[in-house]
């Protein structure tokens, strides 16, 4: 029987595996000086931070503030601010400080929807085209964490392994297309969903994370069949059923 006492232990390796639009650019420096470096590290800070909970969506943070928070000095951390600037993440505002983006449910909509325009022809090729191994393997993934969670309540560190597998499958999948534009709009849609979810207070539990996992396993199931329709379709029902979890409806 498996061991339930270590959930994300047990899915360390799925933590580690870079999710869409994991190597994405650098601010528009020539990635070679000590400041280029700094700026990775303050936009990495500042995401941990933000997707962590130290930065609440919607507040008004200073320069000097974002400095101590992150550790960064004020040059670098420039740098970075006018790249999450473009992302959309933040708005900065010269006299009065650096807003955080404050998500609505319009914004979480248009996130679902520039996915399943990214996300429905990939899930067709990777239907079609994937390796049955690499099937299996995300199969095997998706029912060794259903044995894990069923029937008990997990905490933090368990729900980030959760959302590492939920991550790396739209990964897989959104690599089909091996096209970095695309992986680079995907990871910001994302970035935006998971913005939606922080405010609102989502949490992952036992209930959602089976529920999330089942319905992948509908869409591998279709893919391993090389019905290209059928996965298209289940991944179409999985977004629209993400989408109401994620406004809190189910």
């Amino acid at each position: 029987m498996a061991d339930k006492s270590d959930l994300r232990g047990d899915l360390a390796d799925l933590i580690a595996e870079p999710e869409p639009g994991a190597r994405r650019h650098r601010p528009e420096k020539a990635a070679t000086g000590d400041d280029d470096r700094l700026s990775d590290i303050a936009l990495r800070r500042f995401r941990k931070a933000l997707f962590g909970g130290a930065i609440e969506p919607g507040a008004v943070l200073s320069q000097a503030e974002l400095t101590r928070l992150l550790d960064v000095p004020v040059g670098p951390l420039r740098d970075a601010l006018r790249h999450l600037q473009a992302e959309g993440l933040l708005t900065i505002h010269p006299r009065s400080g650096i807003e955080i983006r404050k998500p609505d449910l319009e914004l979480l909509r248009h996130s679902y929807q520039m996915r399943l325009i990214l996300e429905r022809p990939a899930a067709r090729l990777f239907a079609d085209s994937a390796r049955l191994a690499e099937i299996d393997e995300l199969i095997a993934a998706h029912r060794h964490a259903i044995a894990l969670i069923d029937g008990r309540e997990f905490g933090d560190d368990d729900a980030r392994a959760v959302e590492a597998l939920d991550r790396r499958f739209h990964a897989r999948v959104v690599g089909a297309l091996a096209n970095p534009l695309a992986e680079t709009a995907y990871a910001q849609a994302l970035d935006f969903v998971r913005l939606v979810r922080l405010d609102r207070l989502y949490r992952y539990s036992t209930a959602i994370a089976i529920r999330t996992f089942n319905e992948h396993l509908a869409i591998l199931a279709a893919m391993r069949r090389r019905d290209v329709a059928a996965a298209e379709a289940a991944l179409e029902a999985h977004f629209s059923r993400a989408m109401q979890r994620a406004m809190g409806i189910v």
